[in-house]
């Protein structure tokens, strides 16, 4: 009798952890609806192809990833994006789930690739083996960063003095920041946290907002006009597109080639 007893409580508690767990998803999907629609966004679930829509760090490691609890929406005049991004390493008992919050501003351009990495354990062993850091002009900021490049006129052109002392500012230390192709992406440990999305995009916006015209020009874009961009509505987000306008449906842009 003590052992069926046993098998009853044991299933009964799988139970009730199904049941937690799902209430738990219910909850977490009516958190990013909310926020959606209060800033004027869209939540779309789950999107397989942003789980391959860039390289490099973290979307080249592991296994399973997986691009969950996407939102997009405009920002300052641009497209923009926001989800949760996993992936898992190791195997068996020793396997591990990762995750990442990564936003992502949409670009009239495509470029080269260029990847900032805040210096640590991590960076110095990588250049230990080989791994690729350009030097910049300032000291300070490469003691700061670790850069790598696809092309490296490229660097040094977006890197110039002024966005070096930007990126230099506390609000900058500990990110990660990538231009890839038509997008620069920046992601955080953990899964999304609503509150954090615009923050994170407003510290994008500087990168490119100090990008060079002749940058733009030299890729056949226009330089953006800064100028012309709608004022931001409490929270960010800039007044309501007309209807049939380009940033009334954000693209998914491309992935670089």
């Amino acid at each position: 009798m003590d052992g069926s007893w046993f098998v009853v409580g044991m299933a009964l508690l799988a139970v009730a952890g199904v049941l937690v767990g799902w209430w738990g998803h219910r909850a977490r999907i009516a958190l990013l609806e909310r926020w959606a629609s209060a800033n004027g966004w869209e939540h779309h679930g789950v999107d397989p192809a942003l789980a391959r829509r860039w390289r490099g760090t973290p979307f080249d490691e592991g296994r399973s990833r997986r691009a969950t609890e996407v939102l997009t929406g405009p920002f300052e005049g641009r497209s923009a994006l926001s989800f949760t991004y996993s992936w898992t390493t190791g195997s068996g008992k020793e396997s591990t789930t990762h995750s990442a919050h990564v936003v992502a501003l949409l670009l009239d351009a495509s470029f080269p690739t260029l990847q900032l990495t805040p210096e640590g354990l991590g960076a110095k062993l990588a250049k230990a083996f080989g791994g690729q850091d350009i030097q910049l002009e300032s000291d300070a900021f490469n003691r700061a960063w670790r850069v790598e490049s696809s092309d490296l006129r490229f660097a040094h052109d977006v890197l110039h003095p002024r966005t070096m002392h930007r990126l230099l500012e506390a609000d900058f230390e500990r990110r990660f920041l990538r231009i890839e192709g038509d997008a620069i992406v920046a992601w955080t440990g953990g899964r999304t946290v609503p509150d954090n999305v615009f923050p994170m995009l407003s510290r994008l916006a500087v990168v490119v907002d100090a990008v060079p015209d002749f940058v733009w020009l030299d890729r056949g874009a226009l330089p953006p006009r800064r100028a012309e961009r709608p004022p931001r509505r409490p929270g960010g987000v800039p007044p309501e597109p007309k209807a049939g306008s380009a940033a009334e449906t954000p693209p998914w842009g491309t992935p670089s080639p």
